[in-house]
């Protein structure tokens, strides 16, 4: 508990409790943990989940300390989460994430080779976190298919490039900066956002990738089948 509050400064009615943590474990979901030594310092959380009569994982909560951050800890617990899905027959992980966040976005489709293909409005409603502070919780769905050449492809550093010239939407780097200094521009960016990816997904594209520059994060878009 105290994890999730030093990573998203919860107020404590939104952490989730034991009891979940619990429940998941013994109902299909994952509960991992990274630590060092006996000290807890990254863990995940990961629901049973279904659509369309097809089981697969839904990953709820993924955290790393600040201070451990930039580790590589992140990576090894979806690794982790990848292990012992496929070891039970899953091949399919989603997740959540907020498409203004560039540093999950980088960290999602570039390292991890997830693809996007849905885009989620206002997804939790009203959030304590600071992190969502003055706008919607908006979120993107990020899929993983685990034992896809794709994927297998992008893990082993052998992934596509993407076409020049491909559609691309840009997310500021410096959005937690506009959130607190400048918030009816951060919420500009929001809706600008949200309807480009909502009229890309409505023509079949996909994000497939994300690249940075010193000032932007830029999410790649493709048509894939």
């Amino acid at each position: 508990m105290n994890l999730q509050q030093a990573v998203w400064n919860f107020d404590p009615i939104d952490v989730v409790s034991h009891h979940i943590l619990v429940a998941a474990a013994e109902t299909g979901g994952q509960v991992l943990g990274a630590f060092e030594g006996d000290r807890m310092v990254g863990f995940a959380l990961a629901f049973a989940a279904t659509r369309g009569g097809k089981v697969h994982l839904h990953s709820h909560m993924v955290a790393v300390l600040p201070e451990y951050q930039g580790r590589g800890i992140g990576r090894l617990l979806k690794m982790a989460q990848r292990e012992d899905a496929i070891a039970r027959g899953i091949v399919l992980i989603e997740w959540t994430f907020d498409p203004l966040q560039t540093r999950n976005a980088y960290f999602n489709l570039a390292r991890l080779g997830a693809i996007v293909r849905r885009y989620m409005p206002d997804f939790y409603g009203s959030s304590s976190s600071p992190l969502h502070a003055n706008l919607l919780t908006d979120r993107l769905l990020a899929e993983w298919w685990l034992t896809s050449p794709r994927l297998q492809a992008h893990l082993a550093g052998c992934g596509a490039e993407h076409a020049a010239g491909a559609p691309v939407i840009s997310v500021p780097r410096n959005m937690d900066e506009l959130r607190r200094d400048q918030p009816a521009r951060a919420v500009d960016i929001q809706a600008r956002v949200r309807r480009e990816f909502s009229e890309m997904f409505a023509q079949g594209y996909a994000a497939t990738g994300f690249a940075m520059t010193d000032t932007v994060g830029n999410y790649m878009l493709e048509k894939i089948p």
